[in-house]
């Protein structure tokens, strides 16, 4: 049970404008609790206040922790979404880029203190000999990382470094943007393969070339559930013979991912492919991302008599056009996938009123949806309300995002927005969230809907 001083110094170090601008008021005695309350709260700024006005000579973990022996310092997890962020956040890109810098730090550091050491403990009668040095406790910082090209630089030294350091950084979820193809490779290379659980490559125009030099290199993560390859200039349409081996070679290595959950190939052409993409896996798919991917109705046959469907968490068929040759496909799709689904994205699939009224004995059989984002087709306002409607018995929908009504002016969006929460209201369904706004969307993810 903390005590009431740890307490009262929680709610201190809470509020990082107090702490800086009464730190020079405080007295010193109060130094090592007000850190301890920072550091097992994670309030990164106040701390870097505290250590730059430290009032001892030294700064020391182990006196601080008493016989907590530090080993683990988990920083995953952090949201990067924009939501509900105060000023004092930090990206994943920033968290990352200081991460790095720190362990490139801590590194010199200690190499320093190891000469000087190892200089001060020879033995006094012969210079050749010395005592070991003192081992320093190394803390095992674990982490997601986000990377883009500005970046590279300074984490690819911190992970060199790693096997070194006495901080060292074990990533959880990777992230890289617009990055070339070695230097992808070279960072998934430096990376522990039992820890990393997801790998998020986007914008970086692999292509089928590109994929096939750098798959290979994750079948060594023996835990990677999630693998997002979205914006990755994959086009099936027209292959040569020499890509339809690259293809090929793109589904046995997806295959060798024997733990892999959730694949993201969004805004790939895979126009009739999908078969021989996933045909292969070694088990079931619980999220599948295939927006903007031009399929074709064979694909969603394939998808709705796969052992994917009956195990599916999340779907996204967004800007594939759902309105006509492949609106019967989904619609089966969907029956197989009614047990399990959580999450639906079919923005921006030209679904009108009609299309959405044959698809609401499917949809109104997924009784453990939570989400349902239909942004962007054109439905009127009266489809709206009837889509409000008929979704009122799927006791679990928690967030709804809507499109602007076709047959509404911007000045009368208010109206119908009044319109569906005084529904909501009558029916007592105010705990589900109706919305325009695509923010919303950024904070749902694969490994909430897991818990």
């Amino acid at each position: 049970m903390h005590s009431l001083v740890f307490l009262c110094a929680q709610k201190v170090v809470s509020h990082h404008s107090t702490v800086h601008g009464a730190l020079e008021f405080i007295p010193k005695e109060l130094y090592p609790v007000l850190f301890k309350a920072a550091f097992m709260d994670k309030r990164t700024l106040v701390l870097q206040d505290l250590v730059q006005t430290w009032p001892f000579p030294v700064l020391s973990f182990q006196k601080l922790f008493k016989r907590q022996c530090l080993q683990v310092l988990d920083m995953t997890g952090l949201q990067d979404d924009g939501i509900d962020q105060g000023p004092e956040s930090m990206s994943l890109w920033s968290r990352t880029v200081t991460l790095a810098k720190a362990c490139i730090d801590v590194s010199k550091h200690q190499s320093k203190c190891t000469k000087r050491t190892s200089k001060r403990r020879k033995g006094p009668y012969s210079s050749s000999v010395t005592l070991p040095p003192p081992q320093p406790v190394s803390v095992e910082v674990h982490v997601d990382l986000f990377v883009n090209s500005t970046s590279y630089g300074v984490l690819k030294d911190a992970l060199q470094n790693n096997a070194n350091s006495v901080l060292r950084l074990k990533c959880r979820d990777f992230r890289a943007e617009e990055l070339p193809i070695a230097s992808t490779v070279g960072l998934l290379e430096f990376l522990d393969p039992t820890g990393v659980r997801q790998v998020d490559l986007r914008f970086n125009n692999l292509g089928l070339s590109g994929l096939r030099v750098i798959l290979p290199h994750m079948a060594k993560f023996t835990n990677l559930v999630s693998l997002k390859l979205p914006y990755s200039n994959i086009d099936v349409r027209r292959l040569s013979a020499g890509m339809e081996g690259s293809l090929h070679y793109f589904a046995t290595q997806l295959s060798r991912l024997s733990c892999l959950k959730e694949l993201n190939l969004g805004s790939s052409r895979l126009s009739g492919k999908l078969r021989q993409l996933l045909g292969d896996l070694q088990g079931p798919l619980e999220s599948l991302e295939l927006a903007f991917c031009y399929l074709l109705p064979n694909d969603l046959a394939y998808l709705s008599q796969s052992l994917h469907t009956p195990t599916l968490k999340k779907l996204d068929l967004s800007g594939n056009n759902l309105s006509d040759s492949l609106l019967q496909p989904f619609q089966h799709l969907l029956e197989e996938a009614s047990s399990s689904l959580l999450h639906l994205d079919i923005m921006e699939c030209r679904l009108m009123d009609i299309h959405l009224e044959s698809l609401f004995p499917a949809l109104c059989r997924c009784s453990q949806l939570r989400y349902l984002g239909v942004f962007g087709n054109p439905l009127s306002a009266r489809g709206l309300k009837n889509l409000l409607q008929r979704t009122m018995g799927l006791l679990y929908l928690q967030l709804v995002i809507y499109p602007y009504p076709v047959d509404c002016y911007s000045e009368n969006l208010p109206w119908v927005s009044a319109e569906l929460q005084q529904m909501l209201l009558t029916a007592s369904r105010t705990d589900v969230v109706w919305t325009t706004n695509l923010c919303r969307h950024n904070t749902l993810d694969y490994f909430n809907l897991s818990e």
